[in-house]
């Protein structure tokens, strides 16, 4: 069954659930679940422990090789921002024991805000000053976020020796290969090997490491409901310790103006007024952002990694683990993705 109608926990984990709460010390009870979000990514649920809100996340129902690596690294990040400016939900505890829900899985504080991907303040609808401060402050943000120190963090241990930059294309593209089955080839996606040539030969130098979300768009982050500011940066399955003007490239080319190839923040777009990529450029420059002449590269590598990252949903539909809108939409984008890398690396940039 695909994993996208498996969006919360079952009794039996919920009740393996609060054993372990009761173990850890952090309440009895463990009541109200309810799915936030879930499928081909990662399961998250809002649960009360003795009537306190928290939030709990997971991988999904068909959980992948690195899944439960993918929770700790989230675990570190979570704990390496705390006491830092950035926006980010507060970590409670998680758990490695894989005999309790058979997964690695942790607790966080709930954030007071709402999704712009499926969710509208009605502050935000009604003031045009509001949709267009908030993405500025998303973009400072952003730029905080980079300059977060982690050396001596839980999260230095992903900090990996060598070239970061050296090694985005080679991973990206193995990544593509580990989609293959009998019903997906990587041959399918051709245009993917013209840009990552491209990306190769204009490689600029590794710069001071820093700390990436790795994947930066508004279906991403929570806005405070009153106020036009970044509540949290959420989903942080892809952070790691390395080029933060990557972030940057990625914030820039999943901001939901034209060309838009992944409808990230969709009400909070269609409602107009958003700032331009220019002013977002300025407000996490301002804010202390790494500058870069090399802008141009960061803007087709992002689209080259997340044109493969999004194309796995297709390879898991096609494997019959998750659905065909989900994979036929991601499909569609993750071809439009490579198509506006390719545009940029012949200089005809569609972002500026």
């Amino acid at each position: 069954m695909p994993d996208d109608v498996l969006p919360t926990l079952s009794d039996k984990d919920q009740e393996a659930l609060q054993r372990w709460v009761q173990q850890q010390g952090l309440g009895s009870t463990v009541s109200d679940v309810e799915p936030l979000t879930g499928g081909s990514q990662n399961i998250v649920v809002r649960l009360r422990v003795d009537g306190r809100p928290m939030v709990l996340r997971r991988p999904p129902a068909h959980p992948r090789p690195t899944s439960d690596k993918t929770m700790l690294r989230e675990i570190a990040v979570l704990r390496t921002l705390a006491g830092t400016p950035v926006p980010h939900p507060g970590f409670i505890a998680g758990c490695e024991d894989l005999d309790v829900l058979g997964v690695v899985f942790y607790l966080m504080e709930e954030v007071d805000g709402f999704n712009p991907g499926n969710e509208m303040a009605e502050p935000y609808v009604r003031d045009a000053g509001m949709r267009h401060q908030v993405g500025l402050s998303y973009a400072a943000s952003l730029a905080k976020l980079g300059n977060v120190v982690w050396e001596g963090s839980p999260l230095a241990a992903l900090k990996r020796p060598g070239s970061f930059l050296a090694r985005q294309v080679p991973q990206f593209l193995r990544l593509l290969e580990s989609y293959r089955h009998d019903n997906y080839a990587p041959e399918s996606f051709p245009a993917v090997t013209e840009l990552a040539q491209w990306l190769e030969a204009n490689r600029p130098p590794d710069r001071e490491p820093g700390v990436m979300h790795g994947d930066a768009h508004l279906n991403n982050v929570l806005l405070r409901r009153d106020t036009p500011e970044l509540a949290a940066f959420i989903d942080w399955e892809m952070c790691t310790v390395g080029d933060p003007l990557l972030d940057l490239g990625w914030m820039l080319i999943c901001w939901p103006l034209d060309p838009n190839p992944i409808n990230a923040g969709s009400q909070l777009a269609a409602l107009g007024g958003l700032a331009s990529r220019r002013e977002l450029l300025d407000a996490y420059l301002e804010a202390g952002g790494r500058e870069t002449s090399s802008l141009d590269w960061y803007l087709a590598m992002a689209c080259f990694k997340l044109g493969i990252v999004i194309e796995g949903t297709w390879s898991r539909y096609l494997a019959g683990q998750a659905s065909a809108e989900a994979g036929e939409r991601l499909h569609a984008s993750a071809e439009n993705l490579i198509e506006l890398g390719t545009r940029v690396a012949k200089g005809d940039n569609p972002f500026e």
